[in-house]
């Protein structure tokens, strides 16, 4: 009787004993998001420089150029490495140079500065909006940041302000929202590189200025910018 009763009891304790060992063994693994996106974010610092330059016409100074702005990721495979990435920014560009812009019954007027002329500053500046599109390729895994990329794009910029300035021991010159300036400005861009640091250039395919010419010949400067791009998110 005394067997009978262990045995019973060993019975309706085998079951419950092992409901708890499978539960501690069929304990869910949190699952790390797979759907991730990169790179949403963007921010640039950049050297202006200004290419098919009329004679004469110098950059002695540095131009800064500044741009900020999101683009939304999306993968077009399951691994999630190649992306196309369309957004909105703003850029900020500023161009030292020897071109003189000055105004003449609201007509703007352009002239090259001599060597032998002392001045203090002499720039013009540039506020855009701009809409970029990007093809997008990477290393990137949803384990980790830090990646290898390649991206390649073209965006388009419209004109929202801008402002030249001349100053010298006479006093100073500006002049706002120059109608010669081509309001659409538009090119390609490429930047590359690991994690935080990533190499950037961008060549404007139209010039900056849609009608304007010096004493002797046509003003046809497009923008070449190269610089380090930072992506976050």
């Amino acid at each position: 009787m005394r067997l009978f009763l262990c045995c019973l009891l060993f019975v309706l304790v085998l079951p419950v004993f092992s409901q708890e060992t499978e539960s501690l063994v069929e304990t869910p693994k949190i699952k790390i998001d797979s759907l991730y996106r990169e790179d949403q974010f963007y921010f640039s610092f950049a050297l202006n420089t200004l290419q098919k330059k009329p004679v004469g016409l110098t950059q002695d100074k540095f131009s800064s150029g500044l741009t900020l702005g999101f683009l939304r990721d999306f993968p077009i495979n399951k691994k999630r490495t190649i992306a196309i990435a369309p957004g909105i920014g703003f850029a900020f560009n500023n161009y030292n140079q020897n071109l003189k812009i000055t105004e003449s019954n609201q007509i703007p007027v352009y002239e090259i500065i001599e060597s032998n002329v002392t001045y203090n500053k002499n720039r013009f500046s540039q506020l855009l909006v701009e809409v970029p599109i990007e093809f997008r390729w990477r290393t990137s895994t949803f384990e980790s940041h830090k990646f290898w990329r390649w991206y390649a794009g073209f965006k388009t910029g419209y004109l929202m302000y801008d402002k030249s300035i001349y100053k010298d021991t006479n006093g100073k010159i500006v002049v706002s929202n120059n109608k010669d300036f081509n309001k659409f400005q538009y090119g390609t861009y490429f930047s590359a590189g690991y994690n935080s640091i990533n190499v950037y250039a961008y060549y404007g395919l139209n010039p900056l200025f849609k009608s304007a010419k010096t004493n002797t010949e046509t003003i046809d400067m497009n923008s070449f910018i190269v610089g380090i791009m930072f992506y976050i998110l």
